[in-house]
């Protein structure tokens, strides 16, 4: 059975991180506010909670899960290659909406899916998700719907489709908006903008000039 907790009622809070981070460490799935909707998230290391991730959402290995994590600094350990202009984008932007694809370490134990050596990181502005992923560490963390169903703006949606599928779910109300989190390639000399979500080809481009646009 599926436990719930108001995190905007601060008992209810700690309880819930708490119970949270205890599911994430068994290998269990959770579902967290974040600053855009709410994810669905598991283990980033546990490549038998990231394949029940993308079991309960009815995903394939071809779309693998984006990893959240609680400070820049954990980029350290998770990436490689990373270029100076693409720490511009994160001193600027995170935490915020914004997803780096970047090298990934090859030493790295995890199995996102089909990433070809690559991984997509983003760090939420949400003070739920910092607090857990802060406790946990990196975590597997996809939009919290059924594929092919909208992106939940609250966790009455969120756990109408995924049920019990999910050990804990963490409410922190409606989210800002469903507005994606724009996403950025980082693994080339110039950065590219893939996905223009919260943040403009021309927000960025003050961060990186000469940023590109994919097709």
């Amino acid at each position: 059975m599926a436990r719930r907790y108001d995190t905007n009622d601060a008992t209810d809070r700690v309880t819930g991180l708490r119970e949270a981070a205890s599911a994430v460490r068994r290998g269990e799935l959770v579902v967290l506010p974040t600053d855009t909707v709410y994810g669905i998230g598991a283990d980033a290391f546990s490549s038998e909670a990231v394949g029940d991730l993308l079991e309960a959402k009815g995903r394939g290995r071809n779309m693998p899960s984006p990893v959240l994590i609680g400070s820049p600094n954990t980029l350290h350990g998770l990436v490689t290659d990373f270029s100076e202009q693409a720490w511009e984008l994160v001193d600027a932007f995170w935490p915020g909406a914004l997803t780096l694809v970047a090298r990934h370490q090859p030493s790295l134990q995890w199995d996102l899916g089909d990433t070809r050596g690559t991984v997509a990181v983003r760090m939420p502005l949400h003070p739920v998700a910092i607090e857990l992923l802060t406790d946990v560490g990196p975590m597997a963390v996809s939009s919290a719907n059924l594929t092919g169903h909208p992106a939940p703006e609250d966790c009455d949606a969120a756990q109408a489709m995924l049920g019990d599928s999910v050990s804990v779910y963490l409410d922190g109300g409606r989210t800002p908006g469903i507005v994606p989190s724009s996403i950025v390639d980082v693994t080339r000399e110039t950065p590219v903008l893939l996905r223009a979500g919260a943040l403009s080809a021309q927000e960025l481009r003050k961060v990186v000039p000469d940023l590109e646009v994919a097709n």
